[in-house]
């Protein structure tokens, strides 16, 4: 059996748009330990045609039902090999050094966990994002990466064994599945690690997860809930927590400028302002906002003028 340093997880579903961007992005890294877990969670389009074109025997294919993507990426850890795991959507591609990059900083600094700046592309447009640096480091000794680092899994390397040895997963009912398993590698990471290059190229497109706002909006809110249910114990991480916990539901409410239906944006903001005053009772004096310019801030603490701002957004949107 050939040697395996890392195995990419991709799960697929309706994708022909962009996999073979994707998929091409894979074989041509310039590292070759690698094997790349292709499943096709249930896709009714060309999607298997185009995987199945490519005979790469590194590919390692995958075809079930409809389950979600969750499931979907956790069937992939459960298949995997290599030493260490990376992610990656269907609709996102890496830069040719991507693999090497990320498994040489990891074997060098023992590290548990690196993560890599990215671009983020839509319309054609590219802008580099950057991670806030900071040296190796743990979450104990270093808190804020809860509110530094982007808490989905694709811009990163795993080690395997932080993953299975700890059991950790995706959760498998909700969306926005990302944030509760990267908090966990974080928290439980021994060593974690970031390299200032921009590896990954994050998509956004019009029918993407991330720009599609719909009822399915309400399952933020549980997933903030597992966050801080996860860290209730520790007192040394309620002040992050807090302040990711503001981070998120009111990057959220803003959101709902672009939700599908106002009404279920309206009730949105409703149950994720008093999600955050149960929670935070103070929280209008949280140290978050202190970063935020003053109009934002002074929207983003009032549930009134939040709606407001929503309103006349996709009022200004309408006319156009």
């Amino acid at each position: 059996m050939k040697k395996v340093d890392i195995s990419i997880i991709v799960p697929i579903y309706n994708a022909e748009k962009y996999l073979n961007d994707c998929i091409e992005s894979l074989l041509n890294q310039t590292k070759k330990e690698l094997e790349f877990i292709l499943i096709n969670d249930g896709s009714t389009d060309s999607s298997e045609k185009i995987i199945k074109k490519y005979k790469d025997e590194r590919i390692k294919y995958y075809k079930n039902k409809n389950q979600g993507i969750g499931k979907t990426r956790n069937f992939g850890i459960s298949k995997a090999t290599g030493k260490y795991i990376m992610f990656l959507d269907s609709d996102d591609y890496l830069e040719s050094n991507a693999c090497k990059e990320l498994y040489q900083k990891a074997e060098k600094e023992k590290l548990d966990l690196v993560i890599c700046n990215f671009y983020r592309v839509e319309n054609g447009h590219k802008d580099v994002v950057k991670i806030p640096e900071f040296k190796n480091t743990t979450l104990r000794e270093t808190p804020n990466l809860l509110l530094k680092v982007n808490l989905a899994p694709w811009n990163k390397l795993y080690k395997k064994d932080l993953l299975k040895q700890n059991k950790i997963k995706f959760v498998e009912d909700l969306k926005y599945e990302d944030a509760p398993f990267v908090v966990e590698a974080m928290d439980k990471a021994k060593k974690i690690g970031y390299i200032n290059k921009e590896l990954n190229y994050y998509i956004i497109h019009k029918n993407s997860e991330t720009t599609i706002r719909d009822e399915r909006i309400f399952d933020i809110i549980d997933i903030v809930d597992k966050i801080r249910n996860y860290f209730k114990n520790r007192k040394e991480f309620t002040e992050t927590v807090d302040k990711l916990t503001i981070k998120i539901l009111t990057n959220y409410t803003i959101q709902q400028r672009l939700q599908q239906e106002k009404e279920v944006g309206m009730n949105f903001i409703d149950k994720a302002f008093q999600y955050i005053k149960t929670n935070i009772p103070d929280y209008k004096n949280n140290k978050y906002y202190e970063n935020r310019g003053i109009l934002r801030r002074t929207i983003e603490k009032n549930k009134f003028l939040t709606k407001i701002y929503c309103s006349l957004y996709r009022r200004k949107i309408d006319k156009n």
